[in-house]
């Protein structure tokens, strides 16, 4: 019974979250047997329809699948780009790692809190090559969600999510912005 119920919250022709994947159309719900037991399957299409994934009904929740976030989960995902970066403390394998966990969850306020601490500009130019890869990969994931949710392009998304991270404070131009005003 637990199974109808939560087939019931996701519905083909629904855009979902897979943590790890991205964004992703559930192209249909279906049985299949497997060592003698019928599942109940959630069929994924991923990539633009280059990769199809069937999750069981039962397993949905722990995997991670999730709903689009609220129109309110977005704004707060903004004002996070907007915010103050973290110190960067500790060696850069282990800081990579959490920042690859935080984009693993999913969800879209660790993936905002990930773009706003490894931001240095509109060309990432002091960067170095796998902060550049793991700040693309975040930015990725939060411009499909947020054009998905505000029902708008790539390219408007992406140009939101810049601006936002251009208000954040950064060393080296407050000091600038506060002679200047």
């Amino acid at each position: 019974m637990t199974t109808k119920h939560n087939a019931a919250s996701f519905q083909a022709g629904e855009t979902v979250v897979y943590p790890g994947h991205g964004l992703g159309l559930i192209t249909g719900i279906e049985e299949q047997e497997v060592a003698g037991f019928k599942l109940e399957l959630l069929v994924l299409s991923l990539d633009s329809g280059k990769v199809t994934v069937r999750i069981p009904v039962t397993k949905a929740k722990s995997s991670g699948l999730r709903k689009l976030s609220e129109p309110a989960v977005v704004k707060q995902a903004l004002e996070i780009l907007s915010g103050k970066a973290r110190a960067k403390r500790g060696m850069w394998n282990r800081r990579a790692a959490d920042l690859q966990e935080r984009i693993a969850t999913g969800q879209l306020t660790a993936i905002a809190e990930v773009l706003r601490d490894l931001n240095r500009g509109p060309q990432q130019e002091e960067a170095s090559y796998s902060e550049r890869q793991i700040f693309e990969s975040a930015l990725d994931y939060m411009i499909k969600e947020v054009a998905a949710v505000n029902q708008v392009t790539d390219t408007e998304a992406r140009k939101l999510i810049e601006q936002h991270l251009a208000s954040a404070p950064r060393p080296g131009r407050s000091a600038e912005g506060t002679a200047a005003a």
